[in-house]
């Protein structure tokens, strides 16, 4: 029974020996964040791409700006203490917006990893079968979205930084009052996949 852990800020990430294991990290991607213009530290996050592969590479494309467009420049608009941030939206950057590398919308993938912690990253919809670009990182289990919004993702490191944004006072449609911005995005090297002890 061989046990490695690796410390990333706030979760335990473990890969056990003749455990069940969770969900596979297949890619790393990284926001780089500013609230009111001051930099305010990084946000790493793991992609599940064996689980929900469509989904994860959207998601990855999109850091990249490969394709011309994607989270670079684009704001964190709608933030929930207790609950959630949201962003994605980088065409009207309120909510209404956003494309993904497929079209305007894609198909949910499929619903087999829940709302169950904080950190997680899942796909922001307006029903079912209508996701873009918007995201929203949970800062609380959310279970009441299960089979309804795709997980896809967690955060590995920088939950310090979710918790910046979170704290941030925000007005009318719960925007945040000081703009929260991706001042950059992409993705970084990861030397092999790992499993996230997701029990």
């Amino acid at each position: 029974f061989v046990v490695f852990v690796l410390c990333c800020n706030v979760f335990l990430i473990s890969v056990i020996s003749g455990s069940t294991l969770g969900p596979k990290v297949t890619d790393k991607v990284y926001f780089d964040i500013s609230i009111g213009d001051s930099p305010v530290g990084r946000i790493t996050i793991g992609l599940f791409g064996s689980t929900v592969p469509l989904t994860a590479s959207n998601f990855k494309t999109l850091c990249t700006h490969d394709l011309g467009f994607g989270y670079k420049s684009s704001i964190f608009h709608r933030v929930i203490p207790g609950f959630m941030i949201q962003g994605g939206d980088f065409t009207n950057f309120d909510g209404t917006g956003g494309q993904s590398i497929y079209g305007n919308k894609f198909d949910d993938e499929n619903f087999k990893l829940k709302h169950d912690r904080k950190g997680l990253l899942s796909m922001a919809n307006a029903g079912k079968n209508t996701n873009g670009s918007q995201f929203f990182i949970t800062v609380a289990p959310t279970p009441w979205l299960n089979n309804k919004h795709v997980v896809f993702g967690i955060v590995l490191d920088g939950y310090d930084v979710v918790e910046k944004i979170e704290k941030n006072p925000t007005g009318p449609r719960d925007k945040p009052k000081l703009e929260v911005k991706i001042v950059d995005s992409g993705v970084l090297p990861l030397d092999q996949p790992f499993n996230v002890d997701y029990d």
